[in-house]
């Protein structure tokens, strides 16, 4: 079995082997991936923390050992915690954008390396488990962006995603699928900070996720992160004085 590693800030991952393809989601700075096919310009691969398929371009991402994997996941995940910081490349001095939710493997003492190559890191790290809260404000106002992991832009199950991520809790990485996990809660009085609440299109499928702030306030992805008011109906965007996505299911998979 091949691994290989994002050694980029953020990368796009697609549909298929093309510049044109759908960008279904996005890589991180550390985040490493089983390499499934190979071609020149293209590689598929399966990633580790949630399974999911795409293709990235090969230039962005280098070969990892099954050695270093191991080390790896012993060492334990160490995540960036705040929305943008950098690495320094020990030999050339270079910085290194990271964002909020990128993975530092390997991290000892500031000093982080990718196989012979070492990094200065200096940010803020993610306390595991984070506040629910102040970890899902981090990334308001961030534009959505479907396919989007991180703080240029994001979608919605990728917010969710993130967010748990950063409570320690590794979830799938699409909203039908994060919907089939956690106890299901009967109605919004009953809901507790870190519930993910789902909502669902004209044909009844799961098309939506955010995170309950309180009983009636939601933050989720949607034209950009923000936070809105909730109620059994669905969500209720002030400024529009409507509702925008109808309440389909909520689900308790945290207990804070």
């Amino acid at each position: 079995m091949t691994y290989g590693i994002c050694h980029l800030g953020i990368v796009p991952g697609r549909s298929e082997a093309s510049d044109r393809a759908e960008m279904v989601t996005q890589l991180l700075f550390g985040e490493h991936f089983e390499v499934l096919d190979q071609q020149e310009k293209w590689t598929q691969v399966k990633l580790v923390h949630d399974g999911y398929e795409c293709w990235i371009c090969s230039k962005q991402w280098q070969h990892i050992s099954n050695e270093e994997v191991d080390r790896m996941v012993k060492h334990g995940t160490y995540l960036v915690g705040e929305k943008w910081s950098h690495l320094i490349d020990v030999e050339s001095g270079d910085q290194l954008p990271i964002p909020y939710g990128a993975v530092l493997p390997n991290l000892a003492n500031g000093k982080l390396h990718i196989n012979n190559k070492q990094f200065l890191y200096k940010g803020k790290i993610a306390a595991i488990p984070a506040e629910m809260r102040s970890s899902a404000i981090t990334l308001i106002n961030t534009p959505y962006l479907w396919g989007g992991r991180g703080p240029l832009g994001i979608d919605c199950s990728g917010f969710s995603q993130l967010i748990y991520r950063q409570m320690g809790h590794w979830i799938p990485r699409d909203a039908y699928q994060q919907a089939e996990l956690g106890i299901p809660i009967n109605s919004t009085n009953e809901i507790q900070t870190g519930d993910l609440v789902f909502f669902e299109n004209e044909k009844g499928k799961i098309n939506h996720v955010g995170i309950a702030l309180e009983q009636d306030k939601i933050i989720h992805a949607s034209g950009k992160v923000r936070i809105d008011q909730l109620d059994d109906t669905g969500i209720f965007a002030k400024e529009l004085d409507q509702y925008t996505h109808k309440l389909s299911c909520i689900k308790r998979i945290l207990k804070i």
